[in-house]
């Protein structure tokens, strides 16, 4: 047994797209799903979502059988969650609120054994460490986490530059919901002056030779903040995507029905 290789971190530095979508419907078979459909990484989310430690464990799971790549956002970024999930098996993070430097180091530490850190140790528990089975753990360890730290406030972005010079960061991944809020856009993350933000932020991130990334569910929206250098991009959110579909399917059905015509197709599954 060896330590899991991180394919998402190890793809983001050698400067890969990475092509991501939300779960927030806390359901393994929904998450084996999506990560069927070819996606790149997959985000699984405890901070408005509500998952907690089982269900993250059996998405986790489930997730494995696919090719795609488990992403966690946790609720905040405190010591103890985070020792708790990365115990569990997870390798990839993605802090909400971050919003100066000395909150970026004091989360790179909680990730790192010591010395390089302050991560408790308890191998024994640890689903990660196949309970003391893999025996080169510790020498693999600390090299396999992936920190994203979620920028989301304009007080976040007017530390931004600080933000990026703390080692041990991966990425920084642009909240575009909240900045929206913060700047007097509630609601509206689409507004030109959030865009604008966005665009700045992506720049500044990839300049100071970092992994940038956002959600983003509008197609031209996507390729314009592709452009301005988002890396691994979140293209879609699984509850919307069924109700969007779901709504879709019974106002077709009730057009159909109102005007008199016949649905087309076989009617199979």
């Amino acid at each position: 047994m060896r330590t899991l290789h991180n394919s998402f971190k190890h793809a983001l530095r050698e400067g890969g797209q990475q092509y991501g979508f939300w779960l927030g419907l806390c359901s393994p078979l929904s998450a084996e799903l999506c990560g069927l459909c070819g996606y790149d990484w997959l985000l699984i989310d405890a901070e408005h979502a509500p998952n907690d430690l089982r269900s993250v464990h059996a998405q986790l799971l489930a997730i494995g059988n696919t090719p795609s790549h488990p992403v966690v956002r946790l609720v905040e970024g405190d010591a103890a969650l985070i020792k708790q999930m990365l115990d569990l098996g997870v390798q990839s993070l993605l802090i909400p609120s971050v919003e100066t430097a000395d909150q970026a180091r004091a989360l790179v530490a909680t990730t790192r054994y010591p010395p390089k850190g302050v991560r408790g140790v308890g191998t024994a528990l640890a689903r990660v460490a196949g309970w003391n089975l893999i025996p080169d753990y510790f020498a693999n360890a600390d090299n396999e986490i992936c920190l994203l730290l979620q920028v989301e406030s304009v007080r976040a972005l007017e530390n931004l530059e600080d933000i990026l010079t703390v080692d041990g960061v991966d990425g920084v991944f642009i909240g575009p919901a909240d900045l929206a809020a913060s700047m007097g856009h509630l609601g509206n993350p689409t507004h030109t002056d959030v865009v604008h933000a966005v665009e700045s932020a992506l720049q500044t991130i990839r300049s100071a030779g970092r992994s940038a990334g956002t959600l983003v569910t509008s197609k031209t929206l996507a390729h314009q903040y592709e452009r301005a250098g988002a890396q691994f991009v979140a293209l879609g959110v699984d509850t919307l995507a069924l109700a969007y579909n779901a709504r879709n399917t019974l106002e077709s059905h009730l057009g159909d029905r109102e005007h008199g015509s016949e649905p087309q197709g076989n009617g199979a599954y």
